[in-house]
């Protein structure tokens, strides 16, 4: 008896979406998150768990071999859906079930893929098959026409582990409450492992280095990003680490350098461009976006430090704002929001003392947002960001016009003609140096860079 169409079906009835954004991606983003939670499916924060590949936004060719192997890794039955725009995003999502019900296809992908699993890339790891051809996931299998947490409640918080490479994934464990930082490093972002000398299939080798106490320790190079689940799109950061403690880091700027802006600008600064463009924004417009803005980022941060309940709740807020919803309808939620969140002690335990940014040094970097404003750690960033969307919330009605001078875009105002995220970037990489791994993605989710702000610039971005 053949049980391959009934697998087929039980697998396609409610698929695990892996979401994979490029640069000037976020609506598209959001309205695959917005439709994918609409439908009840999962979403997946590894390919290991996943079993349609959402591509988002317009091919990059820095990100091709990335893209690719993020799709060699997710097990049959899949099925690899490119989306440009977010109109088409149902639509790829239907044709994304439809191929994972194709018996023939899905057993063309298990042929090419052989027996090992996976298919063969002549042993060059992430380096191979950027040809264009078929790369072993089936011709026939990727398309071109996320986000449901609701799967798992966790309130205890119980560690987001890490989704930094192939092979090691980190793991949900922890401590207990939320976890830890357990885990959150992985060793290659799904797009590149850095390093010099690789190993068979693609695993980066040690070298030695001296430690901070002068003892000669094998170090390890790899990469965070660009495509991991609740990551700034498409951002790299290269690591040296020995043991758990990093010691060299620098962001890549590779893969936005050549992207294309997208058509609409940057998404979320957009009524700001709309005003300095001549057009007719108001304040209260304003503060609907830069809301909607920092839910996004709070929603991250809570996903990475394992609290997927509290990150749904923020991502229906954010839905909520940009649907146009009144301030007298995401006015309570915010506040409670703000409350579980803002007076949370598991997750002031696990985030404190992490990535601290006095608001000197944030000038000096050119950062002149929320990140500085927040004049601390972690917690005083996340903080911070709630406290700004209550009284962005509580601005939804102002009808004055906007001036982007007083009321600047969510990450703040440009600086020497260099947009805000430029200064984020900048200060990274210094944040990270001396901290331990696993906090470099908390880290990172705190500051939130934006790669639309930077699209189109190169290594001068992170020139000190």
């Amino acid at each position: 008896m053949d049980l391959t169409g009934p697998v087929l079906r039980v697998t396609a009835a409610r698929p695990r979406v892996l979401t994979a954004p490029l640069p000037g991606s976020t609506a598209v983003r959001l309205a695959a998150e917005r439709e994918v939670r609409r439908r009840g499916w999962a979403t997946a924060s590894t390919p290991a768990d996943a079993d349609l590949l959402l591509v988002l936004g317009t091919p990059v060719s820095a990100l091709t071999a990335a893209v690719d192997r993020l799709a060699r890794d997710i097990p049959a039955p899949r099925a690899t859906v490119r989306v440009a725009t977010p109109r088409e995003v149902a639509a790829a999502l239907d044709t994304g079930r439809s191929l994972l019900t194709d018996p023939t296809l899905q057993r063309r992908t298990v042929r090419a893929a052989g027996p090992g699993g996976e298919e063969d890339d002549g042993g060059h790891g992430d380096g191979g098959d950027d040809d264009g051809g078929d790369d072993g996931h089936g011709g026939e299998e990727e398309h071109g026409a996320p986000e449901n947490d609701d799967h798992g409640g966790h309130e205890g918080h119980g560690g987001h582990g890490g989704h930094g490479g192939h092979g090691g994934h980190g793991g949900h464990g922890g401590h207990g409450g939320h976890g830890g930082h357990g885990g959150h490093g992985g060793h290659g972002g799904h797009g590149g492992h850095g390093g010099d000398m690789d190993m068979p299939g693609g695993l980066p080798m040690a070298d030695q280095a001296e430690d901070r106490d002068g003892l000669t320790l094998d170090r390890l190079h790899f990469s965070l990003g660009p495509l991991l689940g609740d990551w700034p799109t498409a951002l790299t950061v290269r690591l040296a680490v020995q043991g758990d403690v990093i010691q060299e880091a620098e962001v890549d700027p590779t893969s936005w350098a050549d992207a294309d802006r997208p058509p609409g600008g940057v998404f979320w600064n957009e009524p700001w461009e709309r005003a300095e463009a001549g057009g007719r924004v108001t304040t209260g417009q304003a503060a609907r976006r830069r809301a909607a803005c920092r839910l996004d980022s709070v929603a991250r941060l809570l996903a990475v430090a394992g609290w997927p309940a509290q990150a749904v709740r923020a991502r229906r807020l954010r839905d909520a704002l940009l649907a146009g919803a009144a301030a007298s309808e995401v006015a309570p939620g915010a506040a409670r929001l703000a409350r579980r969140v803002g007076r949370s002690r598991v997750l002031y335990w696990l985030t404190h003392g992490i990535a601290p940014l006095s608001r000197a040094d944030a000038r000096a970097a050119g950062v002149y947002g929320p990140a500085a404003d927040a004049d601390g750690d972690v917690p005083a960033r996340y903080r911070a960001w709630l406290a700004a969307v209550e009284e962005d919330v509580a601005r939804l009605d102002d009808g004055a016009p906007l001036d982007p001078r007083a009321f600047p875009p969510p990450r703040g105002p440009a600086v020497a003609g260099r947009p805000p995220s430029a200064g984020l970037v900048r200060v990274l990489p210094g944040l990270l140096r001396g901290a331990e791994l696993a906090a470099a993605r908390l880290t990172v989710a705190s500051l939130d860079p934006d790669v639309d702000e930077l699209i189109g610039l190169g290594p001068e971005v992170t020139d000190g």
